[in-house]
């Protein structure tokens, strides 16, 4: 008697198992890191994304190379995940954590086909990354919020390689002067930094603006341009007749009756124009709609006004000017508007904006970037974003390290010490854990177009000899003293990419099926396990 076979999956499943399945998902993250290692730097090279209707993306920033491109294998799009972390976490070191991730599955790979278990190596990377982490805290430098020049420097690395680089001095001004603006308490919210984009001028026009800038205009050309000594309401309920949710018949048997209906709307919008202008507001800003009849009436009372105003905007023109967000007309006094000694409308080519500036004492700001065109104002955008993260980070935590591949030769240099004392197999996995650390500085060098043999090589040397902040300056093409040059990075970069990278990794390497559906059966490729208790 033949036995038939047991079939527990559907036809349209897929299926990986052992050595294949963990070739296959290292194979995938080393490709996602091969696309990113080559914008490592100040020397690093763009990416031209285009998409299928034909919008351009020139970056290179690592998450947006990522998050723009079409990612479709499982295991890479974990690499996706971890740089959107890092990106969240800190605004910067996207592409070390993903190269370093890339690194920690290809030198695994080694491991495995010396026979060595993927659990082991997993317990190494894990011992070797709590282990780096206290190395980290052991080397970092502790600073202030009063160290302004060291801030700048940090904002200076963040950008460079972003296009940045002409007026990075400036730019880097901008951003410790923002940030010193909107800390509370030892804390930082990037929300209360407003970035607006405008089409025109050039990069060195971008300024810091002591209040809030939105892309609206005034709503009627009869209203004032500009409002001096403004006060500022902001409304969050229309300005006009709402409109029933559910059908409504009204019954009308005569033109009297029909006329008072029409007088009783414009009466209606009367009486809210009406308390705005008894409140002594002279700047509306309304997150509805203003209708063509309440249009007139405020530009007849001289009051500026702008609708639809999104959400955002509002919560930040309420931080820099005091005013409170009213939802009720009633509710609008004196004492819930806010202050600015001006409210303009300017026009930039074809963009037309409002300026709200001269706030006493603003909790929120605005970054205006100018650029000729949007890809330029796309990549300054990215640089002050990334400026914006590690400025941020060290406020909030003091602590910074050495750039220019210095931290990770030190680590490196470390951890194979610290390997040492392991007498198990763990030993070789924490050795290429320090070895995936020398992959950053060997590329720096490689980007800049430097022998990264010589230069890793002279950087171990440097470091032997105890001299713990020499890393690779690339502007002059030196091994020296990053920290003396002002090659500096905040500690919670390190600290997040190794994170992040170990436990990509340490997954990756646990998973030995894949097992997966094409999607053609109509039915679920999957089934509870209730469904399998009783075979």
């Amino acid at each position: 008697m033949v036995e038939k076979p047991i079939i527990l999956m559907p036809e349209d499943v897929q299926r990986i198992l052992g050595k294949d399945a963990q070739r296959n998902n290292i194979l995938a993250a080393r490709m996602v890191s091969d696309i990113v290692k080559t914008t490592l730097g100040p020397k690093g090279m763009d990416k031209m994304l285009v998409s299928p209707s034909g919008d351009i993306v020139i970056t290179n920033d690592g998450v947006t190379i990522l998050e723009e491109m079409q990612i479709d294998h499982p295991a890479a799009k974990m690499m996706v995940e971890i740089a959107k972390t890092q990106e969240s976490e800190v605004g910067d070191g996207t592409t070390t954590a993903v190269m370093l991730a890339g690194k920690l599955l290809e030198n695994a790979e080694k491991l495995l086909d010396q026979k060595i278990h993927p659990t082991i190596i997993a317990k190494g990377y894990k011992i070797a990354s709590e282990k780096a982490q206290e190395i980290l805290k052991e080397i970092a430098l502790k600073i202030t919020k009063d160290d302004e020049d060291v801030l700048k420097n940090i904002a200076m690395t963040a950008m460079t390689g972003k296009g940045a680089e002409g007026i990075k001095e400036k730019l880097a001004e901008i951003i410790v002067s923002a940030l010193k603006q909107v800390v509370n308490q030892g804390k930082v919210d990037l929300d209360d930094i407003k970035i607006q984009k405008s089409k025109g001028g050039s990069i060195e026009d971008t300024e810091l603006i002591s209040g809030i800038v939105i892309d609206k205009e005034r709503i009627s050309y009869d209203m004032p341009r500009q409002v001096k000594n403004a006060k500022i309401a902001l409304i969050d309920f229309p300005i006009e007749i709402k409109n029933l949710e559910i059908d409504t018949k009204i019954s009308i048997t005569s033109p009297e009756q029909l006329q008072e209906f029409m007088l009783l709307e414009e009466r209606t919008i009367k009486e809210i124009v009406e308390k705005i202008k008894i409140s002594g507001a002279n700047v509306v800003f309304c997150q509805k709609g203003i209708d063509d009849f309440a249009q007139y009436l405020l530009a007849k009372d001289r009051i500026y006004a702008c609708r639809r105003v999104s959400r955002s905007d509002m919560e930040k023109i309420s931080k820099a000017t005091g005013a409170k967000i009213v939802s009720n007309v009633n509710e609008l006094t004196p004492f819930e508007l806010g202050n600015a000694d001006l409210v303009e409308e300017i026009k930039r080519g074809d963009e037309t904006l409002t300026y709200i500036t001269g706030c006493k004492n603003p909790k929120a700001l605005t970054i205006l970037i100018h650029g000729g065109s949007e890809h330029v104002i796309d990549e300054i955008e990215r640089a002050i974003k990334d400026g914006l993260g590690d400025v941020a980070s060290v406020i909030e935590s003091g602590l910074v390290v050495p750039g220019g591949g210095a931290t990770e030769i030190e680590l490196s240099k470390r951890l194979r010490d610290f390997s040492q004392e392991l007498s198990g197999r763990e030993q070789l996995a924490v050795e290429e854990f320090a070895s995936a650390l020398e992959f950053i500085p060997t590329t720096l060098a490689e980007n800049a177009g430097l022998d990264p043999i010589d230069s890793v090589t002279e950087l171990k040397s440097r470091h032997d000899a105890g001299e713990k902040n020499v890393g690779l300056n690339l502007f002059t093409n030196k091994i020296e003293n990053v920290f003396d040059q002002g090659i500096i990075e905040p500690l919670k970069i390190k600290t997040q990419a190794i994170n992040s990278a170990t436990e990509v990794a340490i997954m990756i390497l646990r998973i030995d099926d894949i097992i997966s559906s094409t999607g053609k059966s109509e039915k679920s490729s999957f089934k509870k396990s209730e469904d399998y208790d009783n075979l």
